[in-house]
């Protein structure tokens, strides 16, 4: 039988009876034999609520004390898993992060894994217990409580997956699969069979909220056999993120269509078209840990240039405000900005293969009348900055224009 590593998001564990259908779950697949750990988020909307709190003591929180509060939500979890399963006759035991232990490093709020012990785990499991595990949660070494970040769950269960060699690591969550893009948005997305760990990578860089990116990242590295299944349906066989591409998925030259609308343009107008001026503009910003995404730089014109780069809209103030303070420094004319602009995406690595992608996007956007701000390109994705109005139309004419509304 199989060793499965199962995760349940915040919307699975949403309340007592939603825990309940969680172990009901979790006992199918143990009375199939398998060997089974359990790894799950804090009930949904708790880490907001605890977050809140600490705001109301510290308007700017303390992030080592910070992660102390917010590491209580997946505990709170764990112990009702657990306690769930044993009453339907299920021998289980539950770990907090520092219990394992899960190593990281010492970035509170945002650590990132650097060992697992799964001495514990396995002695258990051997002893034919389910191990129930809190997500989003480590130790550094120190001994002081660290978490992963907002989905850092997913990282935990993946690496978790990993450590213990695992069959298959599968993400439960409100949704049955990785669609074509949001079936919100587009009525006629579709659930995909299978996607490729690159196209999964860039759908979650790019803004699709199914999985993190960095237990992506994370499974493609060790070869993690991932698949994404809905909490709230007992039948049907999810998406399977896949190493490889088989003849079928050669021929869907684009997978799907990816959004964000966590964007922000900044504008630096005018400065000296010199060697280092990228550097002089974008060095102040990465000092401030803001991530920078699109870029561009125009073709000098009598002697200056014009800078513009993209930015996560909740630090677009915050980068505004730096850039303005040493506009004069730079030598700028003006730095001005907009934050209500959005990012659509289209990726396959069927594009690879395939020429007339960019244009066949580009023309559909013509026609609808949607300009186009900026351009990102790679192997196996075109992004385009547009005006946020026109977001979910561009997203439709782009879904029906590729074709992703067919089986």
């Amino acid at each position: 039988m199989a060793l499965i590593v199962q995760k349940y998001g915040g919307t699975s564990v949403g309340s007592a009876e939603r825990i309940k259908n969680v172990a009901r779950r979790v006992a199918k697949w143990k009375a199939q034999g398998h060997g089974l750990v359990v790894v799950v988020s804090a009930m949904s909307g708790e880490t907001n609520r605890l977050i809140a709190l600490a705001k109301e003591i510290q308007p700017d929180p303390d992030p080592r004390e910070l992660d102390v509060i917010a590491a209580t939500g997946e505990q709170v979890t764990i112990g009702l898993l657990s306690m769930a399963l044993k009453e339907i006759g299920i021998d289980a035991v539950s770990y907090t992060g520092w219990q394992m232990p899960m190593i990281t490093d010492s970035a509170h709020t945002k650590a990132r894994i650097q060992s697992i012990s799964d001495e514990k785990m396995r002695a258990d499991l051997d002893a034919g217990r389910v191990v129930v595990v809190a997500g989003f949660q480590g130790i550094d070494e120190t001994g002081s409580i660290t978490t992963l970040g907002r989905g850092g769950s997913d990282t935990s269960a993946v690496a978790i997956a990993a450590a213990l060699k695992a069959d298959e690591c599968q993400i439960y969550t409100d949704v049955d699969g990785v669609y074509t893009t949001d079936p919100r948005v587009v009525q006629e997305a579709r659930r995909l069979k299978t996607i490729t760990f690159e196209e999964m990578i860039e759908m979650a860089s790019l803004g699709s909220k199914v999985l993190q990116i960095r237990s992506v990242e994370f499974a493609g590295k060790y070869k993690v056999r991932l698949r994404v299944l809905s909490s709230f349906e007992d039948e049907g066989e999810g998406t399977l993120i896949t190493f490889e591409e088989d003849e079928t998925m050669e021929k869907a030259v684009v997978a799907g269509i990816a959004f964000d609308r966590n964007e922000a343009r900044i504008n630096v107008k005018g400065v000296p078209d010199k060697p280092g001026i990228a550097y002089q503009i974008l060095g102040p910003v990465s000092d401030a840990n803001i991530e920078v995404d699109m870029i561009i730089q125009n073709v000098g014109d009598n002697g200056t240039t014009d800078f513009s780069f993209t930015v996560p809209r909740g630090e677009y103030q915050k980068a505004l405000a730096i850039l303005r303070d040493v506009q004069s420094h730079l030598g700028a004319a003006d730095v001005n900005g907009d934050d209500k602009i959005a990012k659509v995406s289209i990726v396959g690595v069927g594009m690879r293969s395939h020429c007339g992608i960019a244009s066949t996007m580009f023309r559909t956007l013509a026609e609808e009348g949607i300009n186009i701000q900026l351009i990102s390109t790679s192997e196996i994705k075109v992004s385009v900055l547009i005006d946020e109005k026109y977001l979910e139309l561009a997203v439709r004419v782009l879904h029906k224009a590729f074709g992703l509304d067919q089986a």
